[in-house]
This record gives C-alpha cells, structure tokens and sequence, in this order.
C-alpha cells in the first residue's frame, strides 16, 4: 500500500515515541559516518561522496519531516547536531590522515567544535545558561566545511580545493572566537 507510510508519520501515537520518522533517518546518517570513513581508508573518495551527500540530503529531508509531521522531539534536537559533527569531524580526521586535506585543518575543525560544546558545558556547569543559537558566521562556516569536504572527495584542482581550504580556515577561526566573546560576556553576566 503506497500511502501507508504517510498515514503512519501522521499517527499521533506514532509521535510520542522517540522513534519518529525524523529521528530514524538521523540515525541513519549516524550510522553513515562508521561508511564514510570507512571508504576515504580504502581510497573509494567517489562512493564516498555519494554517501556523504546522502547524508547531507538526508539532514534536510528530517528536519523537514519533524516540521510538516509535528514529530520534533528532544531526541531529534540533541541527536540531529550530533550526528552532523560527527561526521563533518571523522570526515575531516580521515582526510587528514590520508593526506587528502592537511593535518592542520581537521585540527583546527574539531578543535573549534571542541571549545564550543567545552566552553557551553563549562558555562552551565557553573549555572551559566546560554541558548544554543548558531550565529550567522557559524552557518557559514559549517556550509565551508562541508564544501571543502566534498571539493576534497571529489578530486577538484588544487587551487580550488586549496582557496576553500583557506576560506574555510578563516570562518573557522571567526566563528569560534565569535563563540568565545560570546561565552566570556555570558560568564561575566
């Protein structure tokens, strides 16, 4: 029966549960990242983008469907982050260590993501709450990396690759001393 599922995402007893339609496709994308590596080790970089833009297709595809189904649940908004840093950083790291990107980059990327999920943690430890609200700088810099991971899967010129490695370095950089700023005048609050 074809329409059965889109009967079952709008079910309300289906919502209550943390297995919504959602929060499925999110793991999945979870599950992508153990792949993705996986593949850049045996130098598959082609099946690898495939992936890694399913993946990107699929981080659309379940934030849409929570909104139009009503199915957002706490589990979706703490997992759907996760499963996006975990596999722009073990992107990252891979590339790194395949001596795709340079060292110095995945460095710098999980080292930002590190100070800010640190730096949030530490502030409401000590009864600092912050909201969680992406800056617009940060927004860019996430659609950089995710450019150059996918420059970088897909073979481009280096001079390319290498002017949105740089690009990508810079937002960085801003983003997480914009966070920084941030979090020191919350403290100070």
């Amino acid at each position: 029966m074809p329409g059965a599922w889109v009967l079952a995402l709008h079910d309300p007893d289906r919502r209550r549960g943390p297995l919504t339609w959602p929060n499925l496709i999110t793991l999945l994308r979870l599950c992508a990242v153990p792949a993705v590596v996986l593949l850049i080790l045996r130098g598959r970089l082609d099946i690898a983008l495939m992936v890694f833009i399913a993946a990107g297709i699929s981080d659309g595809l379940d934030g849409w469907l929570a909104r139009a189904t009503g199915t957002r649940s706490a589990l979706g908004a703490v997992l759907d982050p996760v499963a996006d840093k975990a596999l722009l950083v073990s992107v990252y790291v891979t590339l790194a260590a395949v001596n795709v990107l340079p060292d110095w980059i995945a460095v710098l990327v999980v080292f930002r993501d590190l100070l800010i999920v640190g730096g949030y943690l530490v502030l409401w430890v000590a009864g600092h709450r912050m909201p969680i609200e992406p800056i617009l700088v940060s927004k860019a810099n996430t659609a950089l990396q995710i450019a150059l991971v996918a420059l970088a899967l897909a073979g481009v010129p280096e001079m390319l690759l290498d002017a949105t490695l740089w690009l990508t370095a810079a937002s960085t950089l801003l983003s997480g001393g914009i966070y920084v700023v941030r979090a020191a005048r919350a403290s100070a609050a």
